[in-house]
């Protein structure tokens, strides 16, 4: 039997990303995001509301996405619990913020894989902004790399949040392959 809980998004799981950004003094500054994800292979989509990084992004024009990892969760819930307009969270979190060489944001190096994004369009969505990021780099750690070259997110441990216990998880086990699981019943 199901039960109705009426207005509840409850799908799961929601990633965990760090969105870096520069303040107009130049100050970095980073924050925690759920709402978001690839849109396209290129592209990247964050929804945010009244933040200091929405204005940071406004002005810029630019920012990073990290997927947060499991060696960095506490790091992660700082940048969410944190209000970039009260405090130095470059600073508070004592990650190492460097300048990108393709974006005009900061990359922060212990995570092992950021996207360097600039702004393609922004929107308007009931008192949030919907930003559309391309993707003009990808910095990979070569520790979370596999043979071929690829991310190996076993080895990466990225997190997701879940919302209805409200409690950061670890992504990593297989349990079936894309494009063959669903073979079993053609």
């Amino acid at each position: 039997m199901k039960k109705n809980l009426g207005v509840a998004g409850e799908l799961f799981p929601q990633s965990v990303f760090i969105v870096a950004s520069y303040g107009e003094d130049g100050t970095p500054n980073a924050m925690n995001v759920a709402w978001g994800g690839e849109c396209t292979r290129t592209q990247v989509a964050i929804n945010i509301g009244d933040h200091k990084t929405t204005d940071n992004i406004l002005a810029r024009g630019a920012f990073t996405v990290a997927p947060a990892d499991a060696a960095h969760v506490a790091e992660a819930d700082y940048f969410g619990i944190a209000t970039g307009r009260r405090v130095n969270k470059a600073e508070g979190s004592g990650l190492t913020f460097t300048r990108s060489e393709f974006v005009d944001a900061p990359v922060i190096e212990e995570f092992p894989l950021t996207m360097e994004c600039r702004v393609v369009s922004v929107e308007d969505w009931a008192g949030e902004k919907r930003f559309v990021g391309e993707i003009v780099n990808t910095r990979v750690d070569e520790a979370v790399l596999d043979g071929e070259g690829r991310v190996d997110f076993s080895q990466m441990r990225p997190i997701v949040y879940d919302s209805t216990r409200r409690v950061y998880r670890v992504v990593g086990e297989e349990v079936g392959g894309a494009w063959s699981a669903g073979k079993a019943l053609m």
